[in-house]
């Protein structure tokens, strides 16, 4: 299939003030339904172009109901407009059905700002971006993952067992990603990048599709040229539902965003 870049699958069409359409890619979806973070980032484009700031900071994400591919529409509201930071609400709807509410801050992150302490920050890891393993665009369960031929996912080769049925059980997939056709990174699409990986409990056990009911994005600097590291890992499955955490790197080794989500699962 031809690549789809991010900034074209994320692209806006002004309908009134704070109000835009949009068309919801069908090849950045997996079996079908379109990738929660990639929505989210929808809704992130549609809050800064309100804002009088122009990058995403924090959003919250709650899933109603999965839109279909095409067409979509989104309403945004400023909450609160400051000096430093903005407060918004935003609501992505397909045929007056109501499908992900949000709120988002938004901020002007410093080019030049450094971290002040790291201390609580896992280690990324030691693998490199071409010693790893580039995920095909259908599961091990048989399921196509189309966005996974527009997207370049790696997973490191002790992260790959879930692929052969003999997952580690340690909850935890590391690896990197790159945008379609040499797209860098953005605030926008880091928000997609800590939504981007596998279920981390694949590595625990195999399952069908994990749905997020709730994705928590931070974007805690710009990213550096290049594709970004991730680590996503699992930390709780119980009664039918799971949280995970996502870190991402930038090219440099800098932490560059933050991810948390609770979604359901549904194992044996």
């Amino acid at each position: 299939m031809p690549v789809a870049p991010f900034s074209d699958v994320t692209a806006l069409r002004p309908l009134a003030p704070g109000r835009y359409s949009a068309d919801v890619h069908p090849e950045w979806t997996i079996a079908g339904k379109p990738n929660g973070g990639y929505l989210l980032a929808l809704l992130g484009r549609a809050a800064v172009d309100v804002s009088p700031h122009p990058h995403p900071v924090a959003a919250s994400a709650h899933y109603l109901h999965s839109p279909e591919p095409g067409p979509v529409e989104l309403a945004v509201e400023v909450l609160r407009a400051g000096r430093t930071a903005s407060q918004l609400r935003a609501r992505l709807v397909q045929d007056g059905r109501p499908c992900i509410e949000a709120l988002l801050t938004t901020s002007t992150l410093d080019p030049d700002a450094k971290p002040h302490w790291t201390g609580g920050v896992p280690d990324p890891g030691p693998d490199r971006f071409d010693d790893c393993v580039r995920l095909p665009g259908t599961s091990p369960t048989g399921l196509r993952v189309a966005i996974m031929e527009q997207v370049d996912l790696r997973i490191a080769g002790d992260s790959l067992g879930f692929a052969a049925g003999r997952p580690s059980g340690r909850g935890e997939l590391r690896g990197w990603l790159a945008l379609p056709a040499g797209e860098e990174f953005d605030p926008l699409s880091l928000v997609y990048a800590v939504d981007a990986f596998p279920p981390a409990t694949f590595d625990v056990e195999p399952s069908g599709w994990v749905p997020t009911l709730e994705l928590s994005a931070y974007v805690r600097a710009l990213p550096a040229p290049g594709p970004v590291q991730v680590l996503h890992r699992a930390h709780l499955i119980d009664a039918q539902r799971v949280d995970e955490t996502c870190w991402v790197w930038d090219s440099t080794g800098r932490l560059v965003a933050q991810g948390t989500q609770l979604a359901g699962i549904r194992l044996g």
